[in-house]
């Protein structure tokens, strides 16, 4: 007698193939064609041209690229990001923490009002904000005006995504450590810069990588709120790409890559936490 052959078992593992697939097409693909366009030429053909162009012996590609206007647009992207980054953490962090140590019983639901304006488009809610700045006068005021009001864009934008990991953090911490803390005679503050601070700082970092890295490429923002007054490296390298000049652009944005690729390296942001530790990076 022939054996019957076993009816095929559902494995967790095929669970993953839509998210392998959705990582290819629109993860792996695009990243494949940002290093093609990168290290060719117009003709298809491997070169390093726009590798020596820009890291040339006499350093004159280097800093030609660091010159004027485009040094301008970097340095003006770095204090935008490194401003959003600091008020979204300045109020982020207050946030998270009374939502945290409240005795409401349904949390989430406080949350959830900071998620909610998430839900609406985008661009919707940048034009919103464009309209209040209209009516409050300060809309296309100023060189000064237009920096605050991307800041303003930015903390608005990405004000959630600094929120949710420090909440995820903090929720997580065990109160026994602040109870040990305070029978050992440390008061109330020092107990937070002793205990609860250090214990969420995975969850700061998260934050901090979540919103300093976006604010320096969402030219969406700039873009909108000030008139297109104000650039960003985002735009920059979005002009490469519309002036046809997908080569450099690639190369770029390829740096442009790898230096968030070490900014997430070094602040943990691929360090696998397990569950019963508290960072906040598990939430992304």
């Amino acid at each position: 007698m022939t054996k019957k052959k076993a009816p095929p078992r559902f494995s967790r593992k095929l669970l993953a193939i839509p998210y392998g697939l959705f990582l290819g097409i629109f993860v792996v693909i695009p990243l494949l064609i940002i290093i093609y366009y990168a290290f060719t030429n117009d003709e298809g053909r491997f070169t390093m041209e726009y590798v020596k162009v820009f890291f040339n012996e006499d350093g004159e590609g280097f800093w030609a690229f660091f010159k004027s206007y485009n040094f301008k647009t970097i340095m003006q992207s770095l204090f935008i990001s490194v401003m959003s980054t600091i008020v979204c953490l300045l109020i982020a962090y207050p946030v998270a923490y009374i939502i945290a140590k409240s005795k409401l019983k349904n949390k989430s639901a406080l949350l959830l009002l900071f998620i909610v304006p998430m839900w609406v488009n985008f661009v919707l809610r940048i034009n919103a904000l464009k309209e209040l700045l209209v009516w409050i006068g300060i809309f296309n005021k100023s060189n000064g005006w237009n920096i605050f009001n991307t800041i303003l864009g930015m903390v608005y934008d990405f004000l959630p995504f600094m929120i949710l990991p420090i909440y995820t953090t903090l929720i997580k911490i065990d109160n026994s450590y602040l109870e040990a803390a305070r029978d050992l005679g440390a008061t109330g503050a020092r107990a937070f810069v002793k205990v609860t601070l250090p214990l969420s700082k995975a969850g700061i970092m998260s934050g901090v990588s979540m919103v300093f890295l976006p604010s320096m490429t969402n030219y969406v923002v700039s873009n909108y709120l000030t008139y297109r007054n104000v650039k960003i490296i985002g735009k920059l390298i979005d002009d490469y790409f519309t002036g046809d000049l997908w080569h450099d652009g690639s190369f770029i944005a390829l740096v442009l890559l790898t230096f968030m690729f070490l900014v997430t390296w070094l602040t943990g942001g691929f360090k696998a936490s397990d569950q019963n530790d508290t960072r906040g990076t598990s939430l992304w």
